[in-house]
């Protein structure tokens, strides 16, 4: 694996957003100074696809040095310009080399069709960060931490579980894809599942025959009143973040119908006795999707030293944004890493 650097001309821009990198998340970073917090937009090469990355560094970064470093997996619909990306950069602010990419078949990252969400690509997704940020100069090997919110959280979950190389492993607001794609948020699709994976047959029937790629419908195309229809705060809430106060160009809530074929049997909290590194889940204690980061703490035998963190008032969708609740989770997820990781 080769890290290259990305051109500032090559990364696409926000309409509005005078960010050279095209962050949009609140107080991003808008030049790389001496002394401080830097990005570096990188691109490397995972099983064919090219991936789209930004590494962090920390203020005053010499590479002759060792830091502890963290991979940070985006949300579904996501982009490293996002949540992602203000993790990222709060992880570089306390020490850390951190490294946010955008998932293969999504984002700036290559791949066709589009928009593919299949576990075993989101996974190895997380493992090709784990390779790319050991490359990384002055990166210690033997400190890596893996970190994921919403579904980026969940796959975090699974690799933690096989990939030893991360020596600890925390969430924010994990989304178990599968669970929720198979029965639906809060179970509300679960008598309709043999009918979905028929219509997903039928769209991967297509797809093959070069007739059409078939997705799930786009969110982000509805208006604000119909939006606020929406049956779920999550997904109220997630429309208003990425289509209106946070978007970005290459964000979208549109999957490929046929990924259901994959999604429908994974399960990111099966297996979780196989993490037997400090575990930390934060979330939102009023999120509707709290039941999810619920299950897979509970599987969470193979490790005594795990906490689950909630964050009082918040919900899903404001744990990605709201100041109030995002200083307090960097600061558990830094006093966390500082204990477990940067001192191992």
């Amino acid at each position: 694996m080769k890290l290259e650097k990305i051109k500032v001309e090559d990364i696409v821009k926000v309409d509005g957003n005078d960010n050279q990198w095209g962050l949009v998340y609140d107080n991003a970073i808008a030049k790389n100074l001496s002394g401080e917090v830097n990005v570096h937009p990188v691109s490397y090469d995972l099983n064919g696809i090219k991936v789209a990355a930004n590494i962090y560094t920390p203020a005053g970064y010499d590479p002759s040095k060792k830091y502890p470093a963290v991979t940070v997996a985006h949300p579904n619909g996501g982009v490293k310009e996002q949540v992602a990306g203000l993790f990222a950069q709060a992880l570089a602010d306390s020490g850390y080399i951190s490294i946010a990419a955008d998932a293969a078949y999504q984002g700036q990252s290559a791949g066709e069709p589009r928009m593919v969400d299949r576990p075993e690509y989101r996974i190895e997704d997380i493992h090709g960060m784990c390779d790319a940020i050991s490359l990384f100069p002055g990166v210690d090997y033997d400190r890596i931490g893996a970190f994921g919110i919403c579904g980026g959280g969940g796959y975090t979950l699974r690799a933690g579980q096989t990939d030893k190389r991360f020596k600890t492993v925390a969430t924010l607001s994990a989304f178990n894809t599968g669970l929720v794609r198979r029965n639906g948020f809060v179970d509300s699709q679960i008598n309709t599942i043999q009918d979905r994976l028929k219509a997903a047959s039928e769209a991967r029937n297509k797809r093959i025959r070069g007739i059409e790629v078939e997705y799930t419908p786009d969110l982000k195309l509805l208006e604000p009143e119909e939006a606020d229809k929406l049956p779920f705060d999550m997904y109220k809430e997630g429309y208003y973040y990425y289509a209106v106060n946070y978007s970005h160009p290459c964000s979208s809530f549109i999957y490929t119908q046929d990924s259901l074929l994959q999604l429908a049997t994974y399960d990111a909290s099966v297996n979780m006795d196989l993490i037997n590194v400090p575990l930390l889940m934060m979330a939102g204690k009023l999120a509707d999707s709290f039941y999810l980061t619920e299950k897979a703490y509970a599987n969470a035998t193979g490790t005594s030293n795990k906490e689950l963190f909630l964050i009082e008032n918040a919900h899903h969708i404001e744990t990605y944004w709201k100041p109030e609740y995002v200083i307090q989770e960097i600061k558990k997820l830094v006093k966390f890493l500082d204990k477990n990781l940067k001192g191992a």
